[in-house]
């Protein structure tokens, strides 16, 4: 068999080659590939999907800024804003559910979010010689985490990133392996790239060069964290992107009228939920977040990769005087406004569209998509609530199947 060199250059010419082999017709190579040539390796078309845009999200926002040197996560305002939300999916019923959500709590009060915390994190590993060593290893870790972060601001080399700050260091020996867990803050980038070229400087320029024991082997992503995958450890403590809260109590008459369900109803699905989640092991409390973080993030150029651990989740809900409390919580959030897809010009006009573009804009980004995701989690599981749950059914045989 003849097996041609494939060609993985993004010239014209390399991806016109590309179409060619392929047989590739005006259906996925009818656009224009430049803005995308940087995006990927082998660029060859593109996939188009459509975007519907939802709204208004009645929200209260917090502003939020880094307190130095230690990056914690300071409240300084609160705002109320309308919010129009980009979704792009292929879901159908998803975009009418997430609006019946926000509708019935813009007739509430609105929503309400909060940003406790921001992190990303790099899970490394040092293998050594023996259990002895590792714990002495880690030992010296814990001991120098000052050293380190000055060591990492005062290096010159072009690639690491001044923007992606060593918070935390820690360790996490067992046998003769010192799992280390490096978390930084990375401005208003989500901060994968920049992270991970600082953690490698640190274990290649410090660890293995300045440690008192000599590891055998560095390992820059060693599992622990959960990176792109969902971890009970980030599920827990965060650590792996922003900690969002979003709230909202719905009056018994928009339960009633706009969600065509009851409170008592809601509690028993909570109820029967929480338990089937326990029982199935699973990693969140929730009914449905990943539908509406993935319309978001592919509508804004995130990276689609951290829907995984982005979409964890731990809803509540709870009987109050007049009606029901709705709550959410996000641990692992992975955004950004700035770098990667929301260069792009329609990640950014998306983004512009809901005052998320740009410096300065990653926690009210954050704050939006944990407030459309719990707009989402309050009219599924209403829909859910009803009996048999025939308004689940028929919002998926009405909407989900008409195209087909």
């Amino acid at each position: 068999m003849d097996l041609k060199r494939w060609p993985r250059r993004n010239d014209p010419e390399s991806i016109r080659a590309r179409q060619d082999a392929l047989g590739l017709d005006g259906g996925v190579t009818g656009i224009d590939l430049s803005p995308f040539v940087n995006a990927q390796e082998m660029l060859t078309g593109a996939a188009v999907i459509p975007v519907s845009v939802v709204g208004p999200l009645e929200v209260e926002l917090g502003a939020y800024e880094l307190e130095e040197p230690f990056g914690r996560v300071t409240e300084t305002a609160r705002s109320r804003d309308q919010v129009y939300v980009p979704l792009a999916h292929t879901e159908g019923g998803l975009s009418a559910s997430l609006y019946r959500g926000a509708r019935a709590a813009a007739e509430s009060g609105g929503f309400r979010t909060y940003v406790l915390g921001d992190r990303i994190t790099r899970a490394s590993c040092f293998v050594c010689r023996s259990t002895a060593e590792a714990v002495q290893l880690a030992r010296f870790l814990d001991a120098h985490v000052a050293e380190m972060r000055r060591w990492l601001a005062e290096r010159e080399e072009a690639w690491i990133s001044s923007y992606a700050k060593l918070r935390e260091v820690e360790t996490h020996v067992v046998g003769p392996m010192c799992h280390v867990l490096w978390a930084f803050t990375t401005g208003d980038a989500c901060g994968p790239n920049m992270m991970t070229r600082n953690a490698y400087a640190l274990n290649m320029g410090f660890v293995m060069e300045q440690a008192p024991v000599k590891p055998e082997r560095a390992i820059l992503e060693a599992n622990m964290g959960g990176d792109k995958k969902p971890s009970h450890r980030y599920f827990e403590r965060g650590g792996h992107g922003k900690t969002v809260l979003a709230e909202a109590t719905l009056t018994e008459d928009a339960v009633r009228r706009v969600l065509r369900t009851t409170v008592d109803d809601l509690l028993e699905l909570s109820f029967a939920g929480t338990h089937g989640a326990v029982a199935s092991g699973m990693q969140s409390v929730a009914f449905t977040p990943a539908s509406a973080i993935a319309a978001i993030f592919a509508a804004t150029g995130q990276d689609l990769g951290m829907v995984g651990t982005s979409s964890m989740a731990h809803g509540t809900g709870r009987r109050v005087e007049g009606g029901i409390h709705c709550a959410l919580r996000l641990p692992g959030l992975e955004v950004g406004t700035v770098g990667g897809g929301t260069s792009f010009p329609y990640a950014h006009a998306w983004l512009e569209l809901m005052g998320c573009a740009g410096a300065g804009k990653v926690y009210r980004f954050a704050q939006v998509v944990a407030a459309a995701t719990l707009a989402l989690e309050i009219s599924a599981s209403a829909a859910m609530a009803t009996a048999g749950s025939e308004n689940f059914f028929r919002a998926h045989h009405e909407l989900g199947g008409k195209r087909r």
